[in-house]
C-alpha cells in the first residue's frame, strides 16, 4: 500500500471502534498502537472493563495492522481470534500494541499485547486474517 491513511482516518472508517472511544496513536504495517480509556459504561461487575471491550480494542488494532499489509485492491476478514485475559482493568487506559506474526498471500497473523497504564500486561490476542482478493 503506497498511501497510508492517517490514524484518525482509519478510526473514522471503523464506527464501532470510534463509538467505544478507541484511538489510534500509530498505524504502520510493522506496528499499530491504540488506546481505550476505561469508562463505566464499558464495565462489568465490580467496575472491571468488560472483556468484550478489550477484545474490540485488540480486534481493531489487529484489523488495522492486517489492512496496512494488504496488497493493492485486497481486503481482509478475521477468521480466528483468541484472547487470554491476565488481570482486570478498573481505571485508566488500556494500550494495545499489535505486530504482524506472519504476512502471507492468503493469511495475515497478528499478535496484540494489552497493557494497563502501569505497563502491566492485562491480555494478549492472536488473530488470523484472511486476505481476500479484489473482486
Amino acid at each position: 500500500m503506497t498511501d497510508t491513511p492517517s490514524p484518525e482516518a482509519l478510526v473514522k472508517a471503523l464506527p464501532f471502534a470510534e463509538n467505544l472511544g478507541i484511538a489510534l496513536e500509530e498505524a504502520t504495517p510493522a506496528r499499530v498502537r491504540a488506546v481505550l480509556p476505561w469508562a463505566p459504561e464499558l464495565c462489568t461487575v465490580g467496575g472491571a472493563l468488560h472483556g468484550g471491550a478489550l477484545m474490540a480494542l485488540a480486534d481493531t488494532a489487529g484489523a488495522v495492522c492486517a489492512f496496512l499489509s494488504l496488497p493493492p485492491g485486497a481486503s481482509t476478514s478475521t477468521v480466528e481470534s483468541k484472547t487470554n485475559f491476565f488481570r482486570a482493568v478498573r481505571s485508566g487506559v488500556v494500550r494495545a500494541e499489535t505486530r504482524p506474526v506472519h504476512v502471507g498471500r492468503s493469511f495475515i497473523a497478528v499478535r496484540t499485547d494489552l497493557h494497563d497504564e502501569d505497563g502491566t500486561l492485562v491480555g494478549q490476542t492472536t488473530q488470523t486474517q484472511a486476505v481476500l482478493a479484489a473482486s
